[in-house]
């Protein structure tokens, strides 16, 4: 699985833990099918394709008490941001300035 896939796979797993009391606001949602490769209480592993994803779960996550490994699931899940840190100033166009 290349580095993106990974990235996002983590970024997304992590995000589904925040994604409950946000999902009412203007969260866009997504999905990914496959087969599950592990569940424990707090993750659920799906292969699609040559990708691996690794998604988070929480107690609030519906659907989880029935999920067994081979199984063929649909996850949906939300991309939200826990925390943003500035790096500095955004850099001024300096064809603006003149």
């Amino acid at each position: 699985m290349n580095a993106i896939a990974k990235f996002s796979a983590l970024v997304a797993g992590t995000l589904l833990l925040a994604a409950t009391s946000l999902r009412a606001a203007d969260t866009k949602g997504y999905q990914v099918t496959g087969q599950v490769l592990e569940v424990t209480a707090t993750k659920i592993v799906v292969q699609k394709g040559d990708d691996r994803w690794e998604l988070a779960r929480a107690k609030h996550t519906k659907g989880g008490a029935d999920i067994k490994v081979g199984s063929k699931v649909t996850v949906y899940y939300t991309m939200v941001a826990d925390e943003v840190e500035t790096k500095g100033d955004a850099k001024t166009d300096k064809k603006k300035e003149k």
